[in-house]
């Protein structure tokens, strides 16, 4: 994995326009106010890589945990955010805004920086909750405050 090209692109990504209008929710998808990337992602299913080892999602946490130093050097202190509150809160019925929820349901806990200066949020967490998923490191970048 190689962390400086993962982190060019989270720097693109603060210094880019997020769209105004919703889109989609997931990997890869942007909406009104922020943006999810996958920086990185595993091959194949979890089965695949039984017979034939990928990178996995300790590689991932590795990985985001590199580059986490990194942007704590750069923005201050990440903040470890667990998403079982989120899941909670949405069982109940409780509206979580995008991206919040999906990343909810997509990674177990996150590294929050609010980049100074921008009023925006960033987010590293590695998706793979569910045994067939394939882990994948992801990043977003959002005006919207976690819930």
């Amino acid at each position: 994995m190689d962390i400086a090209k993962c982190l060019s692109v989270i720097e693109s990504l603060c210094a880019g326009e997020l769209p105004p209008e919703g889109g989609r929710s997931g990997p890869g998808a942007a909406g009104a106010g922020y943006r999810t990337v996958e920086l990185e992602t595993s091959d194949g299913t979890r089965a695949d890589r039984v017979r034939a080892p990928e990178r996995t999602a300790e590689d991932f946490q590795a990985c985001r945990e590199a580059m986490a130093q990194r942007l704590d050097h750069r923005w201050g202190l990440r903040t470890p955010w667990g998403q079982l509150t989120v899941r909670v809160r949405m069982s109940r019925g409780e509206e979580i805004p995008e991206p919040w929820a999906t990343l909810g349901l997509l990674t177990d806990d996150l590294d929050l920086w609010q980049v100074p200066g921008t009023g925006r949020w960033v987010a590293l967490g590695v998706a793979g909750r569910d045994e067939a998923d394939v882990p994948r490191l992801l990043a977003t970048v959002t005006e919207i405050p976690p819930p």
